[in-house]
């Protein structure tokens, strides 16, 4: 028998276009040569222009889910989505701290690409407290950064390096801020550290509004943390790879597009017999 690929956890919601969450997770962790490992969170109604309904999974079973795959199989990295409920995170959270060894990249959930509200506000407060502090990398876009550190009565313009320097005071690692919802001619994705600005890399602004590309980019970076690269190099890698899933990307319904995950087996199409 061959050996195992490295396993990822993922925690998330499902999603039924298969554009984001869960089965975006599952198809990137496949195409980045990972074995994908699944704890559902939650239960979503949607299509590709939003989000109609969401049913979080109870904690138990999300607990249960997790732990007997933890002490079945070699777990090399956790990526974390959607979350579902303050009591998913608490449950989540304990995970984590029982496997301190094992990455975290968190992709903190807060809205739809419409705009639907996927976490409340006791819900950010709880990933604030017990999630984000144990997360290795965490992968905001600069609406969520804002959101994840803005103080009361203070103005939305924060500075986004304040922003990674707030998120990496509650303990966090490293912070990786992508430049996606910015109103400039090419996107700006910058890696934070402890002593600041780690890298910063700079890609062409591609036409279009893309479903799932969020969760594109941190399962991807999960899946070089679970090949045992560094981060710097984890990040550069996921990024290329989301970028030539956006080139690739698709409309299959009325609203936005869908990253194509397996963009590179289109380029040498299989040849049915002659």
């Amino acid at each position: 028998m061959s050996s195992s690929p490295p396993m990822v956890l993922v925690f998330a919601a499902s999603d039924p276009t298969g554009g984001a969450g869960m089965q975006a997770d599952i198809l990137t962790l496949a195409g980045m040569g990972c074995h994908p490992l699944t704890a559902v969170t939650a239960i979503t109604v949607q299509d590709t222009a939003g989000v109609d309904g969401v049913s979080a999974i109870d904690a138990e079973w999300v607990a249960d889910q997790a732990r007997m795959l933890l002490e079945d199989m070699p777990v090399e990295a956790f990526k974390i989505g959607m979350l579902g409920s303050v009591e998913n995170i608490a449950v989540i959270a304990e995970i984590l701290s029982d496997y301190p060894d094992i990455p975290v990249v968190l992709d903190p959930v807060l809205a739809s690409g419409r705009g639907d509200d996927l976490s409340s506000e006791d819900m950010i407060a709880a990933m604030k407290e017990m999630i984000i502090p144990q997360a290795t990398l965490i992968t905001p876009n600069s609406i969520e950064a804002r959101l994840l550190t803005m103080i009361e009565g203070e103005e939305d313009d924060i500075p986004l390096e304040e922003c990674a320097n707030r998120l990496i005071q509650m303990g966090c690692e490293s912070v990786l801020i992508t430049g996606t919802h910015d109103n400039t001619p090419r996107v700006y994705n910058v890696l934070y550290g402890v002593d600041g600005v780690v890298q910063t890399d700079a890609w062409d602004r591609l036409p279009g509004s893309y479903h799932g590309s969020g969760c594109t980019l941190a399962s991807a970076i999960a899946a070089g943390l679970a090949y045992g690269n560094e981060l710097k190099r984890a990040v550069r890698d996921g990024q290329e790879y989301t970028y030539e899933t956006l080139k690739a990307a698709f409309r299959p319904g009325m609203g936005q597009y869908i990253p194509d995950r397996f963009f590179w087996a289109q380029e040498t199409p299989v040849q049915g017999n002659a």
